[in-house]
């Protein structure tokens, strides 16, 4: 069973630096047992040894847009839009919408907990979200899916009125991209009302005044000893 620990009142140090320097850090300290990393960092440098457990997202979910790469281009300048969109991966576009979507209804942002997961399978897009206390006392998550199998649409290319939720993909089917992201919106509706903009006002209320409480008012529970995280 996994137990996380806020390191930034903790160990305020242990998350700064380059992989190597974290990595030095976690061995000089003895409470800790690990740290989350991202494992493509981690092969990438060659020391797959480090890499102890994969968290899939039935372990933990992961932040919107976590580990997706983008470019950011002018809306209108065609000439770059239809360079860079040899790089679209269809699937990473139509999670990004959807969880771009989810957040965007939730008013959610980098101060709030909220979290998901999102797959492609047999032209299905399943998009799961959450959303917690600060202390995890809380937590309201839900699953919906949605289909995405449309045909790639003739157009000049993407524009303003094209874009879903700042994305612009001119080889996805834009059908597929709006379904995405209503998928996102209905999901954050369906977490609303069960109470999650209740959730989520106390936990930004609470990290505007610095204060480590969950939505209920109570100190977050400080867990003692070695801590997996």
């Amino acid at each position: 069973q996994l137990e996380f620990r806020d390191i930034v009142s903790f160990h305020a140090g242990l998350q700064r630096g380059n992989l190597n320097t974290r990595l030095r850090k976690l061995d000089e300290k003895e409470d800790f047992s690990a740290i989350i990393l991202a494992a493509a960092g981690l092969r990438r440098m060659g020391w797959n040894s480090r890499i102890g457990q994969i968290l899939s997202p039935t372990d933990c979910l992961y932040a919107v847009g976590q580990g997706a790469l983008a470019v950011e281009v002018r809306a209108k300048d065609q000439e770059i839009l239809e360079l860079v969109s040899v790089l679209h991966d269809r699937e990473t576009v139509l999670s990004c919408i959807a969880e771009r979507a989810f957040m965007k209804r939730l008013e959610g942002g980098c101060s709030v907990p909220v979290a998901v997961s999102t797959t492609l399978k047999d032209s299905q897009l399943y998009l799961t979200g959450a959303v917690y206390s600060l202390d995890g006392a809380e937590r309201l998550q839900e699953t919906m899916q949605t289909s995405v199998d449309f045909p790639q649409e003739d157009a000049d290319g993407p524009n303003d009125a094209m874009q879903h939720v700042g994305i612009s993909a001119k080889t996805v089917p834009h059908q597929a991209q709006r379904a995405a992201e209503k998928l996102g919106m209905e999901l954050a509706e369906l977490l609303l009302r069960q109470g999650a903009g209740q959730i989520l006002t106390v936990a930004r209320q609470l990290n505007e005044a610095g204060l480590p409480r969950g939505s209920s008012g109570r100190a977050a529970p400080q867990v003692p000893g070695p801590h997996l995280a």
